[in-house]
């Protein structure tokens, strides 16, 4: 992923066509108190350990928290976790660990 000059975001999708696509980075909001907040588990390794950290923080900033896990970290979240994600939450982190 490159960011250009103009704030787009050039993603190369590496199970997709050889073309790229410009993105606009997603708008942040300006507190997450009162948002709720979506931790996605890949299942690797150590990623719960990094989300319970990051769910402590959050909560203390008053986050309400709701927490995921993929089956596999190997595949794509299935489409309907995909969709209960993002019909209960404001903003969603993905843990990576090893």
């Amino acid at each position: 992923m490159a960011k250009a000059t103009d704030g787009t975001l050039t993603v190369l999708d590496p199970t997709a066509g050889r073309a790229a696509e410009s993105l606009q980075p997603a708008l942040r909001p300006s507190s997450i108190d009162g948002l709720t907040v979506g931790l996605l588990d890949i299942s690797k390794p150590r990623g719960d350990v990094f989300l319970n950290r990051l769910e402590e923080r959050l909560s203390a900033h008053g986050a309400k928290v709701s927490r995921y896990t993929k089956p596999t970290f190997s595949k794509p979240a299935p489409v309907d976790l995909r969709h209960e994600i993002a019909s209960n939450c404001d903003a969603v982190i993905e843990a990576l660990a090893d």
